[in-house]
């Protein structure tokens, strides 16, 4: 609980929302719920399950689009272990790949804000996209 409460501090700094009635805040605080939610969940079970296809939990368009950033080439044909994707997007979040640490929530958090932004450049301009921009 105190893992979830931090990433609702500090991850979705839901303190610092200001709303003037319940009415916003609490549909506020749900969405960050389910944020804050998704977070924990892709670090458990990157230390779960790490064998796990990454598919699992992630869509193909945000997995490749993370590989292709942070390793400069293409995706592989086989999809990638749940635990090797983990890693992957925490670096994007500032993790250090140490033999004796996994990455935490604030590393995930970050990292998964920026998966979010490539995967949309991914479907919108990557191979599969369907509009072409000449």
């Amino acid at each position: 609980m105190e893992v979830l409460f931090r990433v609702l501090k500090s991850g979705c700094r839901i303190e610092r929302r200001r709303f003037e009635d319940l009415e916003r805040v609490l549909p506020c605080l749900a969405l960050c719920l389910v944020v804050a939610w998704r977070t924990l969940l892709v670090c458990r079970l990157g230390r779960a399950c790490p064998d796990l296809d990454c598919e699992a939990i992630f869509e193909p368009s945000e997995w490749k689009a993370v590989w292709v950033a942070v390793h400069r080439k293409k995706p592989p044909r086989k999809v990638p272990r749940l635990s090797e994707i983990v890693h992957v997007i925490a670096s994007l979040g500032g993790y250090l790949e140490r033999p004796d640490s996994e990455p935490g929530p604030q590393t995930v958090w970050i990292g998964l804000q920026r998966m979010y932004d490539l995967a949309w450049a991914w479907d919108t301009f990557g191979p599969q996209a369907k509009i072409r921009v000449t």
